[in-house]
């Protein structure tokens, strides 16, 4: 159905860890909050005494009361209820990854276009603050490396690492690099779940890029960070304390007019300050720590009253997912016994 004025009805379904934090801020957002679905009671009893909405057991209840909705439901439910609301002329937000295998991505992807609805995916790091500033660096991106750990929650055990955690760089890395992947190397394999728990995946591109990506859902302690180096220099990001590092090369710098045999080191002083101060531009970024899932939400909106396409598209969801399809085959190639 077409939107019926200029707020839209949304509803989420889905309402744990994640879902609760999509309803709460949709009901600050530019919409209506009119319902939500989810099987487990206790969560349909906190979501109605907190959002003063109704909640609903099955999802599709929802049809003919909203007018888009924010999917949170379980990665192997995404494609079949994800469908339903499309079918039915729904916009929809899926969580990442868009579903459990590319084919599956995919059939959401032509669905939304036969029905001319909008299908985003909740890639929430492409609203990081953590990536500005780095846009001139990402352009021309060769070499980057990610590191992404976080404590076992007992949350996502559908599925492994490489979907639940690694997918956020993969994102991250396809969208910075803009090329066809030439060859995937992986390691990886199961902890304390049967799916992988660590990953370790070396991705080589086409125009020359490499990305050296670890994943981790066993760690002591969260790490979200990523290095991207290019001909223009190189940034480190933060993505969990929303910092950064730039480091780029200063106006007319020419390593080639430098003559290293003239310079007479024990006469720099501080041969650090020499190096960052004279030849080389460094900026520190502390960046507005923000909230990615609100602009997320936000942009999805926007979405749904322009027509446009989002941040992050449901193509970008499938190219995603076709890559850590990638990542598991070569894993199953090492996986350990």
């Amino acid at each position: 159905m077409a939107t019926s004025g200029p707020r839209p009805r949304v509803g989420v379904v889905g309402v744990g860890h994640l879902g609760k934090h999509h309803a709460r801020l949709l009901q600050g957002l530019d919409c209506d909050l009119v319902a939500v679905a989810d099987p487990s009671e206790a969560a349909r009893q906190y979501a109605t005494a907190t959002w003063k909405v109704p909640a609903f057991a099955d999802h599709r209840e929802l049809l003919g009361k909203v007018d888009a909705v924010s999917v949170v439901v379980p990665t192997k439910l995404h494609r079949e209820v994800a469908s339903v609301f499309l079918e039915h002329g729904v916009d929809v937000l899926v969580e990442k990854p868009i579903a459990r295998t590319a084919a599956d991505g995919q059939a959401l992807v032509d669905l939304a276009a036969r029905h001319g609805r909008v299908l985003q995916v909740g890639h929430v790091e492409r609203f990081n603050p953590a990536l500005r500033g780095i846009a001139s660096i990402g352009e021309s991106a060769r070499y980057i490396e990610s590191h992404r750990l976080a404590p076992f929650s007992f949350r996502s055990t559908d599925i492994g690492v490489v979907l639940d955690l690694m997918i956020h760089d993969l994102d991250l890395v396809l969208a910075l690099v803009k090329s066809p992947i030439r060859s995937v190397e992986a390691f990886g394999g199961a902890v304390f779940t049967p799916a992988e728990d660590m990953a370790s995946a070396i991705i080589k591109f086409e125009n020359g890029a490499v990305a050296h990506l670890t994943a981790n859902r066993v760690a002591l302690k969260p790490l979200r960070k990523m290095r991207v180096f290019g001909q223009q220099g190189y940034a480190s990001l933060d993505f969990q304390t929303s910092q950064g590092m730039v480091v780029k090369k200063a106006p007319g710098w020419d390593f080639g007019k430098l003559d290293l045999e003239r310079l007479d080191k024990a006469q720099m002083g501080d041969l650090w300050k020499f190096v960052f101060d004279g030849l080389l531009q460094v900026e520190n970024m502390q960046l507005d720590a923000g909230n990615p899932l609100q602009e997320e939400l936000a942009d999805f909106l926007r979405c749904v009253a322009t027509r446009q396409r989002p941040v992050v598209s449901g193509e970008d969801g499938v190219a995603a997912v076709a890559a850590a399809e990638r990542v598991l085959a070569a894993i199953a190639q090492n996986r350990w016994t």
